[in-house]
């Protein structure tokens, strides 16, 4: 693997558009993003996939004659610095567009500063919230693969669906304000769906050591066990159960390491569910990934940017809709009339409207890993779920 940048580099290319044909002022878009700390795997490559794509954007004439300048703040996943970083944007960049790409914990005052501005705000890489949901809060939308409430409506579905038996439902999430929400919401629903839950437990951010956490969840006896997390939470999670002998079924959000995770553990009842296709399927638009992120010089595997050029994307699209000189008022009435081809990226297309900024139609996958045949395995193809009031 190619060493990473360093962060300082790392800014001062962020904040610099490649030298290209397109011309005159740019189109400015600020980004706070967990570039640093514990969240960093997770997040970083979303910045780092998303530069790539609009330097390439840059490189072939820009929109409308003009580079995107994108400027990436470091918030390393705490709240007091993300707050910093929302501020320095708006006030002194004066960006069109405010992003967030780290933990949920840094989300409330990057939104107040947003509203205050009447800027838009938009989670990429980072868990979409509820307020992008219909009705839609007027300057929040997200692209991002995941959403609460929905995420775990698809895979307790798949539980239910896969069961055997009567389900004894563990359930783990991370210290965080959506996740600890969604796993509550979790354990709500799973009733409906006739199954009990048994124990749950909520780790912190950072946590040096999972093993107390699984085995007080290997005490409850569960058969199934559903996780919603960053990545890091959910994977160390279930290796801690396995090593203390607890043989269930266990399923977690596909953040973007479980395409690599899933062949390093090699477990038949380790299962993802998510919404991003995996670079197994080898689409056309995946092989433009690979071309873009090489000439890039990226430092993450392949598998890791998706989310980053959807994001990328999307703002193309936007800005694209934007007449100059352009305007957050302007980026905004973009934004509440969009529509994007993911190219087999999702299920289907990425659609904005004036009452809706998640999507219009959530597309759920679910994979594991089939040691029979030593790959990882679709168990489940699109299943579609309506996003409405």
């Amino acid at each position: 693997m190619k060493p990473l940048l360093t962060l300082a580099a790392f800014a001062v290319a962020a904040a610099s558009p490649v030298l290209a044909p397109a011309q005159g002022e740019a189109y400015v878009v600020g980004v706070s993003a967990a570039m640093t700390g514990p969240a960093s795997a997770t997040y970083a490559p979303v910045i780092e996939a998303m530069k790539a794509y609009l330097d390439h954007v840059n490189s072939e004439g820009g929109i409308n004659g003009r580079p995107v300048r994108l400027i990436v703040q470091d918030d390393a996943a705490e709240p007091s610095k993300a707050a910093a970083n929302a501020k320095k944007l708006l006030s002194q960049d004066k960006v069109l567009m405010l992003m967030n790409t780290s933990l949920s914990s840094t989300y409330a005052p990057m939104v107040a500063e947003a509203k205050r501005a009447q800027v838009p705000m938009y989670f990429a890489g980072s868990v979409c919230p509820k307020d992008t949901y219909p009705p839609a809060d007027p300057v929040q939308f997200c692209s991002t693969a995941f959403g609460a409430n929905l995420d775990s409506q698809a895979a307790l579905a798949f539980v239910k669906a896969s069961a055997k038996e009567p389900v004894r439902l563990g359930l783990a999430a991370m210290a965080i304000p959506i996740a600890r929400g969604e796993i509550d919401y979790a354990e709500n629903l799973s009733k409906t769906l006739g199954m009990t839950p048994v124990e749950k437990q909520i780790t912190p951010p950072p946590t040096p050591d999972y093993t107390p956490f699984a085995t007080k969840l290997k005490e409850a006896n569960p058969n199934w066990i559903y996780s919603w997390s960053p990545w890091v939470s959910q994977v160390r999670t279930f290796e801690a159960l396995r090593r203390l002998g607890w043989n269930g079924r266990y399923i977690c959000w596909a953040h973007l390491n479980a395409e690599d995770d899933l062949a390093r553990v090699k477990d038949n009842e380790f299962y993802v569910v998510g919404t991003n296709a995996l670079f197994q399927d080898n689409l056309p638009i995946q092989a433009e990934i690979r071309a873009v992120a090489h000439r890039a010089d990226i430092s993450f595997p392949i598998t890791y940017l998706t989310e980053g050029y959807i994001a990328g994307m999307v703002i193309e699209a936007a800005l694209r809709k934007t007449p100059w000189p352009a305007t957050p008022a302007k980026v905004l009435a973009a934004m509440n009339s969009l529509k994007v081809d993911l190219k087999g990226l999702r299920g289907g297309p990425l659609e904005w409207t004036a009452d809706n900024h998640f999507r219009t139609k959530q597309y759920y996958r679910v994979w594991r890993w089939d040691a029979s045949k030593s790959q990882i395995a679709r168990v489940q193809d699109w299943l579609p779920i309506e996003v409405k009031r």
